[in-house]
């Protein structure tokens, strides 16, 4: 398990000729997903092919943040400006696309395939007579997933599919962000149990979007109101290095003392890239689970001034999306 280096909320398109199974998924889908429903398919490759240009300019985006940093700028300013000035157009690109194979003007696979240049997960639905065709489909890495329409429980196994295609790590912002880090960074991000563990943690604080960095060490991550948090990482090694840098600020020996056990952390690091005036502060840290433990975590508030906020939130995108309608 590879922990994603940066990860937003995709949006899902779905393809079927029966208005009836459509109106039906847009029932049951989460509500928070950004969802559109064609039914036919000249008008669902038409609004996919809008999006390879867009995804360019917005990995461009990205890579000239790198290029900055490499040239000394830093990264956590740079992500924030990037956040505030995208608003939430990066939120409408789609991320799984979900086609009926059996359609009268033109089979699932004949639309999937004419998506050139579009990077996204395609799922296959498939009747009983379509499923040798899928297992082919699938075998030639046409599509990610095939579902039987008649499946048990299909609509949540289809759910859980699309969820988990969401969330996979895009190649592309894999190969951009893992630049900030250094080799050892890396690898305890791909450490399982570790990986499993942050996994946990981004479910648990409700983040939608995050960016791992490596200068300074971190998780700096966006909730679904537009809230940042800061998610520092410390290797157990780099602790005592931590404890001298606070207590030559004048943190009291007690604090220098939990810091180099690792019960504590400081956010030293985070204020010196914000340019923030006020001092750094220690935060209660904990473990991120390994044994014996490789690496050390606390959690850090960003002022809200510095956010994008709830006017660029995911949570207003969705919002605005208003009902969902089946379209041409």
């Amino acid at each position: 398990m590879t922990f994603a280096l940066y990860r937003r909320p995709g949006g899902v398109v779905f393809l079927d000729d029966d208005p009836d199974y459509l109106e039906m998924l847009a029932e049951v889908m989460p509500p928070d997903w950004h969802v559109q429903l064609f039914l036919r398919p000249v008008g669902c490759i038409d609004t996919l092919m809008q999006e390879p240009p867009l995804w360019e300019a917005d990995a461009w985006r990205q890579q000239e943040i790198i290029n900055r940093w490499r040239e000394g700028a830093a990264l956590l300013p740079q992500i924030l400006q990037y956040w505030r000035e995208d608003g939430t157009a990066r939120f409408a690109f789609t991320r799984v696309c979900v086609v009926d194979y059996s359609m009268p003007a033109m089979s699932g696979l004949r639309v999937l395939s004419e998506l050139t240049g579009w990077s996204g997960a395609r799922v296959l639905l498939t009747g009983r007579a379509d499923e040798q065709l899928a297992v082919s489909a699938f075998n030639r890495g046409l599509i990610e997933q095939f579902i039987p329409k008649q499946a048990p429980g299909i609509r949540q196994r289809l759910t859980d599919a699309i969820q988990g295609l969401r969330r996979l790590p895009d190649p592309r912002h894999q190969q951009t962000w893992r630049a900030t880090l250094t080799r050892e960074q890396h690898a305890l991000l791909c450490t399982p149990s570790i990986a499993q563990e942050l996994e946990s943690l981004v479910l648990r604080q409700g983040w939608v979007e995050h960016v791992v960095i490596g200068a300074p060490f971190g998780v700096l991550a966006l909730d679904a109101k537009g809230h940042v948090s800061w998610l520092q990482l410390e290797p157990a090694e780099n602790l005592p290095e931590l404890a001298e840098m606070a207590e030559s600020q004048g943190w009291d020996a007690p604090t220098v003392q939990d810091i180099r056990t690792g019960k504590k952390l400081i956010d030293l690091e985070l204020q010196l890239a914000l340019g923030a005036s006020q001092p750094p502060q220690p935060r209660q840290a904990f473990a991120i689970a390994s044994e014996p433990p490789l690496l050390y975590a606390a959690l850090f508030s960003v002022d809200e001034a510095l956010s994008p906020g709830f006017m660029n939130s995911h949570e207003r995108f969705i919002a605005t999306r208003g009902e969902r309608k089946l379209q041409d």
